[in-house]
């Protein structure tokens, strides 16, 4: 009966449209300029922390001797694109413009596009703990004071500006809980999509390290390694790098995303958020709040911890976090493993640095990423094992080395991501699969000869739009099934005024002019053209008189006025018949 059943089967059972769906990525991150090329830089084990690049060094020259991970021209935007006027947009913390960027970009991963949520109840949910901009602007005083200061410098508009505009009415939060935020974040929308206040939910979060009084303060602090590299439960754990970007995804009630057929990356299960309460100092973890906070995510998702196989850690590489985090990893998931089979760590701050109010994303993106290709990557930066880690007793092992299949790929892949604030916000999130048969296979006898296939490609410039066609032809891609790719084209992307249509019958043919195109060459099988907005119905009483000829013709085609034609110059008269109009 029901009623005799544990409080964990019959959570789930009375809730069973808990889950939630994630069914769009998008970053910016060291190295990744989007979550195919975050996934190609943590399966090969590649570390982007380094020297700042001569551009970044140009934009901002208090960073020149520091290693950790840095994004290049974070000073650019494309403020017409968002409606934004020249002045405003420099006005603007670039983490609001990078914020901007990366909502468009999730919600076109997602396959919705944007102005399909204008008006609805989809929530904005960003984590972010930095405001180095506004340090920058005040060193110039109040002459650099303008009328567009005030919202460019508030952290709150970083989610009010994507509701704005992209238009959306439901909750736009930005949230600071220190290094825990972006993972807050995601956790909050969950809440609200499982409350049925949000319908769709960006989440997620942004860091941009601007200004060297930032850095002073972290290494003031205690948290900065001198090596400039996180050595994560290594025992040379001596602090982290900094890093910074901003991730987002997209995320809807996992019924609603099946019935809408959206194809899902992974699956939140679970998620809670706690706090450390009084320990010995303000910025000290404490182990038993962390254990504690896993736990209730479990509860929430419905599983027991034996269940999880990969846990995605905070993982800062510092000598007091390192071991707190084990302890509370091992006392929650360790007991009840099968044997032989530890649980599986890491970090991807060894790969990419400490982003701060964004670290938490940056994990939640490893984790879904692994999930969906069924891979563990690797951990990066781990030699000799923390003396201060008993890691046979806790019943952990690093994912060290080169990327693995998951150590249990007969049993559902469950994982764990943990982010942790400064000041005790602890926050823990677990994700699994999707349901089985939401990504259709479907096989077709091959064609008995090639079939043409248009890609449609729109911009809001020509010169977007041959960088879109370049984009697209140095994109795997193509590589596959290349009406997926028309399709989703066509069907899921924002319609632009300037067009342009490629025709081919195969991926290597439509990357060559797509290639020409973007470089401003002739190219065949291709038309391009300008939308134009066009009137409503028009109805012509032309009377008696040949010099109405081809006016239907005229107006359909958009003309200011009917032109005054002869048979020579716009086709046949027109044939009277029963008195209605037949002409061309």
């Amino acid at each position: 009966m029901a009623g005799n059943k544990p409080e964990k089967s019959t959570r789930r059972e009375r809730n069973g449209g808990e889950a939630i769906a994630v069914i769009g990525l998008a970053c910016r991150l060291p190295g990744a300029p989007n979550p195919a090329d975050l996934w190609e830089l943590l399966r090969s084990g590649h570390d982007a922390t380094g020297e700042p690049s001569e551009g970044r060094l140009r934009a901002d020259p208090g960073i020149a001797g520091l290693r950790g991970g840095f994004l290049d021209r974070v000073d650019l935007f494309d403020a017409g694109f968002f409606g934004v006027s020249p002045r405003e947009a420099a006005a603007m913390d670039p983490q609001q413009r990078l914020v901007l960027e990366l909502a468009w970009e999730a919600l076109e991963d997602a396959g919705l596009p944007p102005a399909t949520l204008a008006g609805t109840a989809s929530g904005v949910f960003l984590g972010a703990m930095a405001s180095d901009y506004a340090t920058l602007v005040y060193r110039n005083g109040a002459n650099a004071v303008t009328r567009h200061t005030l919202a460019g410098l508030t952290r709150g508009i970083l989610a009010n500006r994507v509701s704005y505009f992209l238009g959306l009415r439901g909750p736009s939060l930005t949230v600071d809980t220190a290094q825990s935020s972006a993972l807050v974040a995601v956790h909050l929308a969950c809440e609200s999509l499982r409350s049925g206040e949000s319908a769709v939910a960006l989440a997620g979060g942004v860091n941009l390290n601007l200004v060297p009084e930032s850095t002073v303060t972290a290494d003031r602090f205690g948290g900065l390694s001198p090596d400039g590299r996180c050595f994560t439960f290594d025992a040379r754990a001596n602090g982290y790098a900094r890093g910074e970007g901003g991730g987002l995804v997209v995320l809807k009630p996992l019924d609603q995303a099946l019935a809408d057929g959206d194809e899902v990356h992974a699956v939140i299960l679970g998620s809670a958020v706690n706090n450390d309460g009084a320990t010995s100092a303000l910025t000290v973890p404490d182990a038993t709040a962390q254990e504690e906070v896993v736990r209730l995510a479990l509860g929430r998702a419905g599983i027991e911890g034996s269940a999880v196989q990969v846990v995605e850690l905070h993982g800062t590489g510092t000598r007091v976090g390192d071991p707190v985090e084990a302890a509370a990893l091992g006392a929650a998931l360790g007991a009840g493993r099968p044997a032989g089979q530890p649980l599986l760590v890491g970090s991807v701050k060894t790969n990419i640095g400490h982003l701060e109010g964004a670290a938490g994303i940056a994990g939640l993106l490893k984790a879904v990423l692994s999930i969906r290709n069924r891979e563990v990557p690797p951990s990066l930066n781990f030699e000799t094992p923390s003396p201060l880690i008993d890691f046979e007793a806790l019943n952990l092992r690093v994912a060290s080395g080169t990327a693995r299949p998951w150590p249990r790929p007969d049993a559902p892949l469950v994982a764990g991501v943990s982010s942790f604030g400064v000041g005790g916000v602890n926050c823990h999130v677990v994700l699994g699969e999707a349901p089985s048969g939401t990504r259709e296979e479907v096989t077709t006898e091959p064609a008995a000869e090639a079939v043409a296939v248009p890609l449609v490609l729109s911009a809001g410039t020509p010169a977007a739009l041959r960088a879109q066609a370049a984009r697209l032809a140095a994109s795997p891609a193509l590589d596959g099934d290349v009406p997926d790719v028309a399709f989703s084209l066509a069907t899921t992307r924002t319609a632009f005024g300037h067009r342009a249509v490629f025709v081919g019958t195969e991926g290597g043919e439509l990357r060559e002019r797509l290639r020409a195109f973007g470089a401003g060459e002739p190219v065949r099988g291709s038309v391009r053209g300008t939308a134009r907005e066009l009137g409503g119905t028009v109805f012509v009483f032309p009377g008696q008189g040949g010099q109405w000829a081809g006016s239907g013709r005229a107006w359909a085609g958009g003309w200011p006025s009917p032109p005054r034609c002869s048979p020579d110059t716009c086709g046949p008269s027109p044939r009277p018949s029963n008195g209605t109009w037949t002409g061309p």
